[in-house]
């Protein structure tokens, strides 16, 4: 572990003593310093995983929550990275096309629509549905601007057959 030279004759000090030459062996020191820096490692938590919240109604319910028509945007996620969207009821709106860049903007102006209109922005409610050839990770984008705009209402649905038939149209703008 540790070495103690004694040099005897040229290697004399000014002060007539003998030079000791001193060698420490550190290889036991840098092997308690890497197993605890791998304990520290492997015992702690570089990151706590944490889970959106996601609220779903109950199936056995048959009550509907009361929107207002006005206040509802409804998000349809489709392939290829496009999103239809309408707002108020599907029979008396027409659909429009955006992007996961735009939607935010969409997002943000109906609730200050909402909240200009209503006094509140509290009452408007997002509706989001997935087609079938929409991915994971576009649900995953779009509930993530949930949480951005802080959207306290949403539901996830199914689209429906006219929505379906409509989102197949060519001339959606």
């Amino acid at each position: 572990m540790a070495d103690m030279q004694i040099k005897t004759g040229k290697g004399t000090s000014a002060k007539g003593g003998a030079k000791k030459n001193i060698h420490v062996d550190l290889t036991p020191m840098v092997d308690l310093g890497f197993l605890l820096i791998t304990f520290f490692v492997f015992t702690s938590m570089m990151a706590k995983p944490t889970v959106m919240d996601l609220r779903t109604p109950y199936d056995n319910t048959t009550e509907t929550d009361p929107v207002c028509n006005s206040c509802a945007l409804t998000v349809l996620l489709d392939r290829d990275n496009v999103i239809r969207y309408y707002e108020g009821a599907f029979e008396k709106t027409t659909l429009h096309t955006a992007s996961y860049n735009s939607i935010r903007e969409i997002i943000r102006q109906k609730k200050k629509t909402v909240q200009q209109v209503r006094g509140s922005g509290k009452e408007f409610v997002l509706i989001i549905k997935a087609a079938d050839a929409a991915s994971f990770k576009n649900f995953i984008d779009i509930t993530d601007e949930v949480a951005i705009n802080d959207v306290r209402q949403y539901y996830i649905d199914e689209i429906t057959g006219a929505e379906k038939k409509e989102m197949e149209q060519p001339g959606i703008r």
